[in-house]
């Protein structure tokens, strides 16, 4: 793992991430502590670019001298504490990913910093995620009979879907093909249901022969009693 110290030069960041092919870098005390975390957001916006962007005179106008000073120091400062995010969003090392992934969606972040103890220990970024899901997503299918692949269909509509849905769609296999029928009332159902079935184990392939219909096409709504 890969830190940089809040009073070197933001240079030593960028060369850091250049060569290691990285995106952030943990911004660590000289005693270890998580105090920030610089990344190439952060320093798209510079003034060596010409990139520290335009306001309009009416936001110029409302903004605070304070507000000021912090966005003139972020596009100007040399020094990793000027250009960092601090109190940057964490996770612990016995967190489940369900939560790791919920934070970086939440806080639209990349990457979180792995802390025990005030401590950085690693870094988890979506990288990482992507790593762990493709040997699931390539994983071969498992052999079933037929039978047992048309109830796995089924019960994934059933959980995904819904129980309603699920009465939809007609489902057969032979020999792992499976075909799916029907008459659904969204375009997106289509689609789903396919997905459902492409994820049962012991599936090859999937034909979708379900059709779209209007809600209530072909039901008569009587008129109202006045």
């Amino acid at each position: 793992m890969f830190c940089v110290e809040p009073t070197q030069n933001i240079a030593d960041a960028i060369r850091l991430m250049l060569d290691r092919k990285i995106s952030g870098v943990p911004v660590t005390s000289a005693q270890g502590e998580l105090v920030g975390i610089i990344t190439e957001g952060d320093l798209l916006r510079r003034h060596e670019l010409g990139t520290t962007g335009t306001r309009s005179w009416l936001k110029d106008l409302f903004l605070s001298p304070g507000r000021r000073a912090e966005d003139y120091v972020h596009t100007h400062g040399r020094k990793v504490a000027d250009v960092m995010t601090d109190q940057p969003v964490t996770i612990e090392p016995e967190a489940m990913l369900a939560d790791a992934i919920d934070s970086m969606t939440i806080h639209h972040v990349r990457r979180l910093p792995v802390v025990q103890n005030g401590r950085v220990i690693g870094i988890l970024a979506r990288a990482d995620v992507l790593r762990a899901l493709l040997p699931l997503a390539d994983e071969a299918p498992v052999a079933t009979g037929d039978e047992a692949i048309r109830q796995a269909v089924e019960a994934a509509l059933e959980s995904g879907l819904g129980s309603g849905v699920r009465e939809l769609v007609k489902v057969e296999a032979y020999r792992g093909a499976v075909i799916l029928s029907g008459a659904v009332t969204d375009e997106r159902l289509v689609t789903a249901a396919r997905v459902a079935a492409e994820n049962t184990p012991g599936v090859t392939s999937v034909t979708n022969q379900l059709i779209v219909v209007a809600p209530f096409a072909g039901t008569s709504i009587p008129a109202p009693p006045f």
